[in-house]
Order: structure tokens, then sequence, then C-alpha cells
């Protein structure tokens, strides 16, 4: 069998990670495809490692704007897959213009799905986009012969707003790196922190509206005036809350003494900043997995995480949660953390030992698997209608 990928939107963050971790970790043989054909763009395509069964295929029109890209899948996808005789094409992004059968494609992205959290771009350009996305995914959900989904909570998500779809679905998380992998270290006793030793808390998060890392800053604070030796490193890029996060900065830290805000960091040196932290928090309100989430557990580190959307799913008792939307609680979580170097070694472990599931290999082959289902499915049908 032959697989085709339409990698058209994936273009960055989580989307490209996954796409390349799914493609190194792969062996579609197994499944029975013996070959795959990716089209995508360039910066896309650059960093896909090759295979031997790995076609890639640079579009000129993919290294260009949405428009065009919509334009490309309108009126050449289908043809395309159709000359490369693929039996099925799998679209991460989560969008379709074509007309191409079967497809299978994943949900990625709960933030359209998730109305009170959509809500809370006000009036803006986003929130249009947000909306928009909504009615261009439910529709392809509707059309799909089969579905990721990353977590039992996105899919109970998406059906909540879709209602009852025909296609398949196949629940499979996303891996983590090995690079994140480190045994839970010694954690310090209380008399071993002080101003020069604090402990170090550290949030790796884009900057947006809800990812709440203003609050994680107010709860740092409140600790600091407490007199506990902490600082906080926030790493993500800006976005939509940076205006908000950086405020509160010049208002509780203006001389950066214990928050630093690193901005964006290069996913190949992530792992260093996860080795060099006492805790993680994780502050999401709306996540449809949560693989920052699941990099900081196989990092070994003790985890604060918002009790909200997936993390309670991804994380089970191996964490201590709290409401990402109030400051104090926030710091109830983190206080109850370094006040008991017991809890942190528990959890440490327990975090480190359920992240264990979580492989590229595992997820590989459960995708491919799923794929090879529906396309075999789709051709028996075929053989049987004619």
């Amino acid at each position: 069998m032959i697989l085709g990928i339409d990698a058209s939107n994936i273009r960055g963050g989580g989307g490209v990670t996954h796409l390349v971790e799914l493609l190194r970790a792969a062996n579609p043989l197994d499944s029975g495809f013996g070959s795959v054909i990716l089209w995508g763009g360039k910066s896309t395509l650059d960093i896909v490692e090759p295979r031997p069964w790995l076609s890639k295929i640079h579009v000129n029109q993919l290294d260009r704007g949405l428009f065009f890209r919509v334009l490309w899948q309108t009126f050449s996808l289908t043809r395309l897959a159709r000359d490369a005789m693929c039996d099925v094409l799998f679209l991460p992004g989560s969008t379709d213009a074509s007309g191409f059968e079967p497809i299978v494609t994943m949900s990625q992205n709960l933030l359209p799905f998730d109305l009170s959290e959509l809500l809370r771009f006000g009036w803006s350009s986003k929130t249009l986009r947000l909306l928009l996305l909504r009615w261009v995914q439910s529709r392809l959900f509707r059309k799909a012969e089969g579905i990721v989904f990353l977590s039992s909570y996105a899919r109970d998500a998406v059906l909540a707003v879709t209602g009852t779809l025909q296609s398949d679905f196949a629940i499979i998380s996303h891996g983590i790196s090995p690079r994140f992998r480190q045994y839970p270290r010694h954690q310090r006793l209380m008399n071993e922190i002080d101003e020069n030793n604090p402990i170090s808390v550290l949030y790796v998060s884009i900057v947006d509206l809800y990812k709440h890392q203003w609050h994680v800053a107010e709860a740092v604070a409140q600790l600091k005036s407490e007199g506990i030796p902490i600082k906080l490193d926030l790493i993500g890029a800006p976005s939509t809350g940076t205006k908000r996060l950086q405020e509160t900065l010049r208002r509780i830290d203006p001389d950066g003494s214990f928050i630093t805000y690193f901005g964006g960091v290069s996913y190949d040196q992530l792992h260093i900043h996860y080795a060099a932290a006492d805790i993680g928090v994780f502050a999401s309100s709306c996540e449809t997995f949560g693989m920052i989430l699941t990099e900081a557990m196989s990092a070994g580190l003790p985890i604060a995480c918002a009790n909200r959307s997936a993390m309670p799913e991804i994380l089970g008792d191996a964490g201590i949660y709290f409401d990402p939307e109030k400051p104090s609680d926030i710091a109830r979580a983190l206080r109850q953390l370094i006040r008991s170097p017991d809890l942190r070694t528990q959890l440490a472990q327990s975090a480190f030992a359920r992240a264990q599931g979580f492989t590229w290999e595992r997820c590989a082959d459960e995708t491919f698997s799923f794929l090879a289902q529906i396309a075999i499915r789709h051709r028996t049908s075929a053989c049987a209608a004619s």
C-alpha cells in the first residue's frame, strides 16, 4: 500500500514536532505500507529525516500564504494523490479542500472547540480565525473516514460540538524525545535551599491568553514575599499574552531578580533547561494533550499542574493540581512541593514512570496501524460495491 501525507499546514510548533518524530520512529512496512509520500513546504521538509521508504515532495505554493495552500489542496492534491496511487491520505494539519478518499485526519488544536477558552480573545481577528477553524475542522471530521485524537478529553470536547460522527476514532498520544529523559534526582531539603541556591521553577509554553504565565509569576512573587528562596524561569515564544505578562513582571519584579523570561528557545535546547530545574509547572487551561507536560514528566521533575482540560488524564495522580486562574492556588501547590522533599521525590518518580509509556515508537506503530486499517476497509468496501 501507499500512504500520502499532506503537510501543507504543518509549519511550526507541536505539529512539526509530531510529524518529524512520527516519521523518524515509523516502520511503515510492518503495517503494510511500501512507501510514504510527503507533500510540504521547504522549511518543513528540510527537518524531516530521509528514509528509504519516504518520498519528500516540495511544492512551491506551500511556501506561501494560506490562500495559496488552500488553492493547492483544492486543485492539485487529489490529482497528485491519485496519480501516486495512494491508498489513504493522512491530514495531520486538520484542513482539507481536496476530494480524495479515504482521508484520515488529526485533532491537534482544542481551542476552536472550547468556547469558554475561545472567548478569552474577545472580538478579535484571532477569535474569527478560531471560529472559522471550528467550522472547517467540524466539516472535515464529518467527512473523514478516520480521526486521531490525542486524548479522551479532546475526543469528548470535539464530539460535544460536532455531535455523533461516522468516522472511526483512535486515541493515540504523542511520544517524548529520549533526550528529555532524566531519572529523578535527589530532592534538596529545606535547609539546602537559600537565596544563593533558590528552588528553581520552570514553565515552558507559548505566552498566550490561556497559558496564564502572569498568574504563575504572581504566585512565585507571593512565595518570595513569604521568605521562600525561589526563582521562576519562563520559556515560550511571545503571543497574545505577552503584554499582560510584561506588565505583571514590571510590577512584581522590575529588576528581574527572581523571574526570567527567556522568550522562545530552540526545541533542540529545551532539555537543558528541564535538566537545570527543580520543579516543573504547567498552567495551561486548554490542551488536546500537553506535550510540554510529558517532557517535564520525562525529565524527572516534580510537577505542579493546572486542573483543566486533558492534563489530569495525562499526569494522573503524579502531580499537585491547581486552578490556573488563581495565583493563590498556584502558590499553594508550589508551597506544598517546596516544603516536602519526600513529596517531591514521590511525585517525580511517579511522573517519570508514567512518562515511559509515551514513546514515539508506540505512537508511530499505532498511527500507521490505524491508517492501514482505514485503507484496507475502504478498499474492501470499494470492491464490494463494484
